[in-house]
């Protein structure tokens, strides 16, 4: 190793430790994240002001600043969205004002709303970070918040976090590839793509470099992280290859394509024909590409159509059998 390249390799060991990531926005996108973010704290800003006139700005939370970070520069990221938003600052609201009024004046009480707010949102499906902060602040917030009691999830917690989230949809909308909620982004994006070209093609940890430098949005996972998910995923993959040997009405199976061709579906009905031309299956795609649309086919074309048999657990698909 030369000299020069002694010091590069202690400041990338330095960068890892400090988790120093590359940032693969264009100047654009950053700018436009931060146009994003003035206007949605001026929205709520204003609203509270023209809606509680003179004690509006008094009632607009600090922690909408951490949320508008998350909307404006993260859009498409699964703490973003409009449930996370309003639900994860709503559940903390709820659970902050409930310590303060079983525990009122304790030293512990401001930790328990946070911890008992995170868990809450866990379980609802709702993690938003900055609702913790909306959790403290029922709790240290002073007399004028303590006054309020429930009112304050509505004002000015709701009030704050649906004018955000609003905002949010208007500014992203203006651009194709901020559409927010990321849903949105996702169904335009699903137009464009076309057939899966055939043939096996090996990724790459330079291709994944590549497609998060074309993405042009901050995504929270590193490039390392990014090849390690897609080689766990790999390894998934192969514990199973073989087709589903049977095929029945109420069970559901994936095709086992990656991305915008993924899709999931349900057999509506299978009845046993005994000559092949009549044997055939009535299906639904219950999720991903064209989701909700029905079909009909033969028995044998669904099953070379089909990868593996697939059932619903925790909000996600899994392989029956698998991990």
């Amino acid at each position: 190793m030369s000299e020069r390249s002694i010091p590069r390799a202690i400041w990338r060991e330095i960068r890892a430790y400090l988790g120093i990531e590359r940032n693969t926005t264009r100047h654009s996108e950053k700018v436009l994240s931060a146009l994003g973010a003035f206007a949605g704290i001026l929205a709520v800003y204003g609203f509270s002001h023209w809606y509680l006139e003179d004690v509006g700005a008094l009632l607009m939370l600090a922690s909408m600043g951490a949320s508008a970070v998350l909307l404006f520069a993260v859009p498409h990221g699964a703490l973003s969205q409009p449930w996370a938003v309003i639900g994860g600052h709503l559940v903390s609201a709820a659970v902050g004002v409930s310590c303060q009024k079983l525990f009122p004046g304790s030293l512990w009480t401001p930790a328990l709303a946070v911890g008992l707010s995170v868990a809450a949102m866990h379980y609802l499906r709702c993690i938003h970070p900055p609702g913790g902060a909306t959790a403290l602040v029922a709790v240290i917030g002073g007399a004028s918040v303590h006054s309020a009691g429930y009112h304050y999830m509505i004002t000015p917690v709701a009030l704050n976090a649906v004018t955000l989230v609003a905002m949010a949809i208007v500014f992203n909308s203006c651009f194709a590839w901020r559409r927010y909620p990321a849903h949105w982004s996702r169904r335009q994006d699903r137009q464009k793509h076309g057939p899966p070209r055939a043939g096996s093609i090996t990724l790459s940890q330079e291709d994944l470099a590549a497609a998060m430098t074309q993405l042009n949005s901050y995504v929270d996972i590193t490039t390392e992280e990014l090849v390690e998910l897609t080689q766990l995923a790999r390894e998934h993959a192969e514990q199973q290859i073989e087709h589903p040997q049977r095929i029945e009405a109420g069970r559901c199976y994936s095709n086992g394509e990656l991305g915008h061709h993924w899709c999931v579906r349900q057999v509506i009905d299978a009845a046993d024909a005994a000559e092949q031309h009549k044997d055939r299956v009535i299906y639904k795609n219950v999720a991903g590409l064209n989701a909700y649309e029905t079909g009909i086919c033969q028995r044998e074309e669904f099953r070379q159509w089909a990868r593996f048999e697939v059932v619903e657990s925790g909000g996600r698909w899994v392989k029956l059998g698998g991990n």
